[in-house]
């Protein structure tokens, strides 16, 4: 084992890829060296996910696994150091139980690193640059019913848009050529700062770009009303501007907020990657209704024909649960019906899995046995995956 060297692990989305990118640049601005393996580093840093219970208990795991390893060995213990979204977890509760748990859970961690020490201030470490994962903010507002994100990651903060632009400016000077905006919802990009700006009402003043030019918010419809202010139109336009970059990505996008604005610029620029994203996560609206998403079947549906038909040889993939509470037979062939008509490219499908804090948690029973949600998983999975069979979902 070498003194001051790291080793990231990292589960999770992409958002937790970039992540780690910044806490490696984070450990070699305090002169640490990154190993090559995780049994030659003197801490190992373990960035986690909780969007299913499975996540945790593989956190849990390496923890004990890394203990166990090195006492057979008789080697000294690792520094541990946890962060990501457990930890995430423990710094909003303000009870502090959540953290007490993880401490008992995982008496072996040294450290509870919490992401927000890490912030932006310093740049993604990342190997290859050629493609980029380029977060554009973080945290979310929406609070579905089933999902911890926003208890993890806290309330939605966008960062700078002349920041985003001059990271991706100097990623195609050091050869990129494809970038990922990565945003928990990246349509309602710059809400937050139109708000921020000078104290004004949202959407009644111009955002001043980078290049000096005052553009009017994009107002986005929010259960019947235009009340939600993005900026994420004009910056997908202005990072398509950029030379050198060759495809521009992103995810991920909630179908109520995608606007026409947004269809418009991804229309006129070939350089934006033709498969879309869209969490549609159940084709009933009973269903969508406990799961607090702000669309109707039909809604979606009429979204993606109208961006089928204003984006020639787009292809749509999705994120799907089955066996949420209360799902009955006939919700789930809703979904199905739906899968079929959408003709969707591929979907990350997942089990419902009850966590922690959420509103599904408190509100609803996990009444669906775990081999009524496998064999909902199987037919989804297999009707929609024909060509390949993603296993986890984006989120």
């Amino acid at each position: 084992m070498s003194s001051n060297t790291f080793y990231i692990k990292t589960f999770g989305c992409q958002q937790n890829l970039a992540d780690s990118q910044r806490i490696a640049s984070y450990y070699k601005s305090r002169g640490y060296k990154p190993s090559k393996t995780m049994k030659d580093a003197s801490e190992v840093v373990i960035n986690t996910c909780m969007i299913r219970q499975s996540a945790e208990d593989r956190v849990t795991g390496l923890v004990k696994n890394i203990a166990k390893s090195a006492k057979w060995r008789e080697k000294t213990k690792p520094k541990i150091v946890v962060s990501g979204c457990m930890v995430g977890m423990a710094v909003r509760d303000e009870t502090g139980k959540y953290l007490k748990a993880l401490q008992k859970r995982m008496p072996e961690v040294d450290e509870f690193l919490p992401l927000e020490e890490v912030g932006f201030d310093y740049p993604a470490l990342r190997q290859d640059v050629s493609h980029s994962w380029v977060p554009i903010s973080n945290g979310c507002n929406n609070f579905c019913t089933f999902c911890v994100v926003p208890f993890t990651r806290g309330r939605e903060i966008s960062r700078p848009f002349k920041d985003v632009i001059e990271e991706i400016e100097e990623l195609a000077k050091k050869g990129c050529y494809e970038v990922t905006l990565l945003g928990q919802n990246v349509n309602s990009y710059g809400a937050d700062l139109v708000k921020n700006s000078k104290g004004l009402p949202a959407g009644r003043q111009g955002y001043k770009l980078p290049n000096g030019k005052t553009v009017k918010p994009v107002m986005v419809k929010h259960l019947g009303k235009y009340r939600i202010p993005t900026l994420f139109p004009y910056l997908l336009d202005e990072v398509c501007k950029i030379k050198g970059i060759k495809t521009v990505k992103f995810i991920s996008s909630n179908p109520w907020d995608f606007s026409d604005q947004l269809i418009s610029v991804i229309a006129k620029n070939p350089k934006i990657d033709r498969n879309l994203h869209l969490a549609v996560q159940s084709g009933d609206d009973e269903v969508l209704k406990r799961m607090n998403r702000w669309y109707t079947q039909e809604e979606y549906i009429n979204l993606i024909r109208k961006i089928k038909t204003k984006i020639p040889n787009v292809q749509i993939s999705t994120d799907i649960i089955v066996g949420f509470p209360g799902e009955t037979e006939e919700q789930f062939q809703s979904t199905v019906k739906l899968a079929k008509e959408v003709n969707f490219a591929y979907a990350y499908v997942s089990k419902y899995s009850d966590r922690p804090t959420t509103a599904a948690h408190k509100a609803f029973r996990d009444d669906i046995s775990h081999a009524e949600k496998e064999r909902r998983w199987i037919i989804l999975n297999n009707l929609i995956n024909r060509k390949g069979t993603p296993r986890t979902a984006v989120h």
